[in-house]
């Protein structure tokens, strides 16, 4: 074939062809040469070309069909072409003259023209339909430019809002195939945010028109179903709920924000939110202060059932308020003292539940709430809180275990009031930081800062002032215990001993039991408070513990013996109050050592050591009532001088 194909030139002259074809083979020349002429090899020769140019000719027949059906095509293709531009056109022009007329329409008078009017009138509606056919045709095969183009002649048209909720209710098809409606949303609008630009003159007003939709339809319906079938039924989850589709709508609004919506979109945006939750607002705080409370009191009841404890009731007003007023003035315990076999009735994991619910209420408060009505239901909250926390929960531990503070007088007495205080100081810490955290932020700028602050102050108040009572209460019964160690391990016989010459003892058993006792209150009053409170009580507890002492020295009779044991006793009680850590109490304790010395000075040093650095701004008749507890007081050369 490819021999065959070289014989052919330009111009093609068949008798050359032949020529050049019998030259080209073998035995087929009328020269001479080396070989002769062969008349059956060119006869064999010319067959089987004539074979090779039929096959060649098939071959280039097919080609030229496949060509000219090709041709065909692309003219088909193009001459449709020319016919959509030019019908696209004459729709543009149609749609201008239809548009003109229709206007003119507008001023003839109905009766003389309503036929002509009707006309004008109905092909202005058949080529309004033909345009937003040809937009949503253009639409689904995603032909930006057609759209345009058409959105462009409609722009005129009455027809042209339709074309705009056309675009809008295609765009939304399939694009809520997530779980998420709200990231749908987003993306939704974004895709169509970079697109409308393309297709409309007013861009801003079609995306706005799309977030209204999407918000009113779709947003709308979906926070429905969400909280209709749990709004009577389970208010915890209407809540959790409400707060959640609220704060995922306002975060959808704030991705909105970056878009062009106009002028104002702050107020666009905040009205659509409006719309879909002003029915689940409107009563919003009765719904979270009723949850709030019934949660409260359910969280409290279950702590007292766990300890199967019946709560007391504690009256208010009338004879409540004068046993109160008494006992604050007098000390004295009104009523039967309550065993409350060492329980507080204070609960750490009740407080940190209640707080955490009155914290979420704070958030969907700050979240929910008018910023009008933000203060006011704030303040009702928290009066909540004060109720049940401070009130019925720590008011009522603190009225417990005043009740349960022994008389002065009770012997083993168990003094459980400091771990009353321990665990309501901790409590207090949580509760001033809650409300330094959670409330302030919310009511600072408002006229219920004041009122809050107020009744925080009162409540405080009126707590410390309980707290006072009870821990002073608690000190009497240490003294009272003391004095029951005193009286019950101290003997005449200590401080004279028969055999002045055979006491084997440092001190005595009653100062070492006193002293144990004492240390160990020292220890549970700094474990128990902190801060100031710590070294106010310990200097009560010191001067009292002083008081005590001082006060039972001066009940014996010394010999010399005696008043040395004396002074070892003191020395003990001294380094005792050493424990103490306060300077008072360790100065009084030096002043009763030195006093003690009086005891066992030999008569003629007795004004020395009145005069001395720690006794002479003492008065006399102290320094005398020490000297008077002697043994050998009544000798008179022990009276002339210390006269």
């Amino acid at each position: 074939m490819a021999t065959t194909a070289e014989l052919f030139e330009e111009p093609f002259v068949a008798d050359e062809y032949i020529e050049r074809l019998v030259w080209r083979t073998p035995g087929g020349g009328s020269r001479g040469g080396p070989e002769a002429f062969d008349p059956k090899r060119l006869l064999e020769e010319f067959v089987n070309h004539i074979q090779e140019l039929q096959i060649m000719d098939e071959r280039i027949q097919r080609k030229v069909e496949k060509l000219e059906q090709q041709c065909q095509k692309e003219a088909k293709e193009f001459a449709k072409k020319v016919q959509e531009l030019q019908k696209s056109n004459q729709i543009k022009e149609a749609a201008d003259i239809i548009q003109k007329l229709h206007l003119i329409a507008q001023e003839l008078p109905f009766d003389r023209f309503s036929e002509v009017k009707s006309k004008i009138a109905s092909k202005y509606h058949d080529l309004e339909c033909q345009l937003i056919q040809e937009f949503t045709g253009a639409q689904r095969r995603g032909e930006i430019t057609r759209m345009r183009e058409v959105a462009a002649v409609l722009l005129h048209f009455k027809g042209y809002s339709h074309c705009v909720d056309v675009y809008i209710k295609q765009c939304q098809e399939g694009a809520y195939l997530r779980n998420d409606i709200f990231e749908d949303a987003a993306i939704l609008c974004q895709r169509v945010n970079k697109q409308v630009g393309d297709i409309f003159s007013n861009p801003e007003t079609v995306l706005a028109k799309l977030i209204q939709n999407v918000f009113e339809i779709k947003l709308q319906s979906f926070v429905k179903d969400q909280l209709e079938e749990c709004r009577k039924s389970d208010a915890e989850q209407y809540l959790k709920s409400l707060y959640d589709l609220y704060t995922r709508t306002t975060n959808l609004s704030s991705k909105l924000m970056e878009f062009n919506l106009g002028t104002d979109k702050q107020t666009f945006l905040s009205k659509l939110i409006k719309s879909i939750f002003i029915s689940y607002l409107e009563n919003y705080i009765e719904v979270e202060t009723g949850y709030l409370k019934s949660r409260s009191a359910m969280i409290l009841q279950r702590y007292y059932d766990s300890k199967n404890h019946q709560k007391r009731s504690i009256g208010t007003g009338g004879i409540q308020d004068l046993k109160e007023r008494i006992r604050q003035r007098t000390n004295l315990p009104l009523g039967p003292s309550i065993d409350t076999h060492g329980e507080t009735f204070l609960s750490q994991e009740v407080v940190v539940n209640l707080l955490q619910e009155t914290k979420q209420a704070f958030e969907r408060c700050h979240r929910l709430s008018d910023p009008s009505d933000l203060p006011r239901n704030a303040f009702r909250i928290f009066t909540i809180l004060v109720e049940f926390l401070c009130i019925e929960h720590i008011d009522y531990a603190l009225e417990t275990g005043l009740a349960g503070i022994p008389s002065s007088d009770s012997r083993n007495a168990n003094l459980y009031f400091l771990d009353v205080v321990h665990q309501a100081n901790t409590v207090f810490h949580l509760f001033d930081k809650q409300f330094n955290d959670h409330l302030m932020p919310l009511i600072s700028s408002s006229p219920k800062l004041s009122e809050c602050l107020q009744k925080k102050k009162e409540i405080i108040e009126q707590m410390e002032m309980k707290l006072d009572t009870g821990i002073d209460r608690t000190l009497n019964c240490m003294i009272g215990q003391m004095k029951h160690i005193l009286a019950a391990e101290q003997k005449k016989t200590d401080f004279k001993p028969e055999d002045e010459n055979n006491v084997l003892i440092q001190y005595t058993n009653a100062c070492v039991k006193v002293c144990a006792y004492v240390r160990k209150q020292v220890e549970k009053i700094k474990n128990s408070m902190d801060g100031k409170n710590v070294d106010t009580v310990l200097m009560e507890l010191g001067v009292r513990f002083h008081r005590l002492i001082y006060e039972h020295l001066q009940q014996y009779s010394y010999s010399c013996m005696g008043g040395m044991l004396a002074i070892c006793d003191v020395a003990e009680y001294r380094k005792c109050a050493k424990d103490f850590k306060i300077p008072l109490v360790l100065q009084l304790f030096d002043t009763l050592h030195a006093l003690c010395n009086l005891l066992v000075v030999n008569p003629d040093n007795l004004k020395q050591v009145c005069s001395g650095e720690q006794l002479a701004n003492l008065d006399k008749n102290i320094l005398h009532s020490f000297v008077q507890l002697r043994a050998d007081y009544r000798s008179a050369r022990l009276a002339r001088h210390f006269s």
